[in-house]
């Protein structure tokens, strides 16, 4: 179970990120000296209220340098235990520097958590634990992104649980010093389908949109939920042909006007278009051959021009970063920024990416690197027509992570932030040696 999702925040001084790599569609405010500013995207993480969706998903603009990493910080181990194990999904922020994420497994009852991680003022992080999954009603396998809304409250969905053990949207709301959970929907196949595998991402008006891995109709769908009299109502709004979302793969992605992007089976792009009368139109705008793996989730620059990755294609059939811009005759163009060659330079780019100001590329590979476990890479931003060139800013090498399946954040100063699957020092979990790692790689 892999997933993605989004959402933009300004985060406090916190040497830390905000949720995926997902650069956002307008601009972000900058802050203050003491303010730095984080980007998640990963599908897009709006806030609810009277944020406007430009600001949930707006494009990073931030003063700082492109990172040259030359050093990577393990800012917590997870032991599989009690504090969880394998934080799959991408990690988002609040505004006062602290960072937020969701663990597969571990816990205290073995289905994952969601938890908390602060600086503690002395160089390093503090765990809590804010939510335990039980692994019945509540939900279990935390496997989306989370996002926040302007009052502070967490949204997110369990893989399966709930009233029909098919899975659940839910809401944690601070109170007092804990967190209370609210399960918002409980996914029936017969009724929508069954297995959320990414989102929740929210609009402007506060609707919640996401992905199932299998519908009704043995389709994967896109489904929405609404708020209506204190309760959520929900409905299908697309049908794939087919799954619409191998586990793990491309959240969606909201543009300013309400419009959104998503992969169907891991190689069609599809647009969903409001058509004014309460539903939405779909509209197929591009292929990739079928054996893309099309799984990062994606991102939108000013321009409207959508940025990807698959963890296959390209030149060694190792993956690719691409763009796809919208054509003078109402066509999306291809282009490939960069081909993996499944050496040093990586393989397998499964997370979306992120920019900074300048237009340079961060991101992670699943595999390859100096030890074959993945890496950190920066694709710098040609001058003119030149191409993008690639710089590896971290080789993995298992005791510091393991396979990197998440987004990453980029803060005001370059520095990257994101989480492993597996690896680190905290004994041995679900998918192998390590139970992962939440890391920060600095200029």
């Amino acid at each position: 179970m892999h997933s993605a999702t989004t959402n933009c925040g300004l985060i406090g001084r916190l040497n830390s990120s905000n949720a995926g790599p997902r650069l956002c569609l307008t601009k972000l405010a900058a802050g203050t000296p003491q303010t730095r500013a984080f980007c998640e995207c990963v599908g897009v993480g709006a806030i609810r209220g009277a944020l406007t969706l430009a600001v949930l998903c707006a494009l990073l603009l931030i003063a700082a340098p492109p990172a040259q990493a030359q050093t990577e910080t393990v800012l917590y181990n997870f032991t599989g235990g009690n504090d969880g194990g394998n934080p799959e999904p991408n990690l988002t922020a609040d505004g006062k520097g602290n960072l937020y994420g969701a663990t597969d497994f571990g816990g205290l009852y073995g289905y994952g958590n969601v938890f908390e991680l602060s600086p503690n003022g002395h160089g390093g992080w503090n765990e809590t634990v804010l939510y335990n999954f039980a692994g019945n009603v509540d939900g279990r396998f935390p496997v989306s992104p989370l996002i926040f809304d302007r009052a502070g409250n967490l949204y997110g969905a369990t893989y399966e649980g709930g009233t029909y053990d098919q899975g659940t949207v839910f809401e944690l709301s601070p109170v007092g010093n804990s967190w209370s959970e609210t399960i918002l929907h409980n996914f029936e196949e017969t009724v929508e389908g069954a297995l959320p595998v990414s989102g929740p991402v929210m609009d402007a008006a506060g609707n919640l949109y996401g992905t199932l891995y299998q519908g009704n109709t043995n389709s994967g769908v896109v489904y929405e939920l609404s708020p209506s009299g204190g309760s959520w109502s929900s409905k299908v709004i697309y049908t794939s042909g087919d799954n619409v979302n191998y586990p793990g793969s491309a959240g969606l992605t909201l543009d300013a006007a309400g419009n959104i992007f998503g992969v169907a089976n891991q190689a069609t792009v599809f647009e969903l278009s409001p058509n004014g009368k309460g539903g939405w139109n779909s509209t197929v705008i591009h292929a990739f051959p079928s054996a893309a793996n099309a799984y990062g989730t994606f991102v939108l620059d000013h321009a409207g021009s959508l940025y990807g990755t698959t963890a296959r294609l390209g030149s060694k059939g190792h993956g690719i970063v691409y763009r796809l811009s919208l054509g003078k005759k109402g066509n999306w163009i291809q282009t490939n920024l960069y081909s993996f060659q499944a050496g040093q330079d990586g393989s397998q780019p499964f997370a979306g990416i992120v920019f900074d100001s300048a237009g340079n590329i961060y991101g992670t590979t699943r595999s390859g690197g100096a030890h074959g476990d993945g890496t950190v890479f920066e694709l710098v931003a040609p001058v003119g027509k030149g191409n993008y060139q690639e710089k590896v800013l971290w080789s993995f090498g298992s005791a510091d992570g393991l396979d990197p399946t998440s987004s990453l954040i980029l803060d005001s100063a370059g520095n990257l932030y994101g989480a492993t699957l597996a690896g680190g020092t905290g004994g041995i979990c679900v998918y192998g040696n390590g139970c992962g790692v939440v890391f920060e790689v600095t200029p």
